[in-house]
């Protein structure tokens, strides 16, 4: 399970890599006209894109397909946040049920025993 977990991670930041260096090499200069040849912001955005890439990847579709908004751009998209909230309280329950069941036991073969301040 922890190897799964691991491989898990490696995937999700392996593709967070992969839309940091397409983003940042060509992206990034589409959809920001203040980010067009300024190279030294942009290894400080790697960290960050690593983290959100699908929220990146859909901001990016969405700014593309649109085209020119002006100052609509720098809006969040905010339509979905409340179904967001909801989904992600759902989500802390279920993950925090998860590991109340498959929690391990402790040690069975000695008793715990209670330490004392040191004198």
């Amino acid at each position: 399970m922890a190897a799964d977990l691991i491989w898990l991670a490696q995937v999700y930041l392996g593709l967070g890599a992969a839309t940091a260096l397409a983003f940042l090499g060509f992206g990034i200069d589409r959809i920001d006209e203040n980010a067009r040849g300024v190279w030294l912001f942009r290894p400080f955005l790697i960290p960050g894109i690593l983290l959100i890439w699908p929220l990146v990847l859909l901001r990016w579709m969405q700014l593309e397909r649109a085209g020119d908004l002006g100052a609509a751009r720098f809006r969040p998209p905010l339509a979905g946040q409340p179904r967001l909230a909801l989904a992600m309280a759902g989500a802390v329950i279920i993950i925090m049920s998860g590991a109340m069941i498959l929690r391990q036991d402790g040690p069975s073969e000695a008793p715990a025993v209670q330490l004392e301040a040191p004198e």
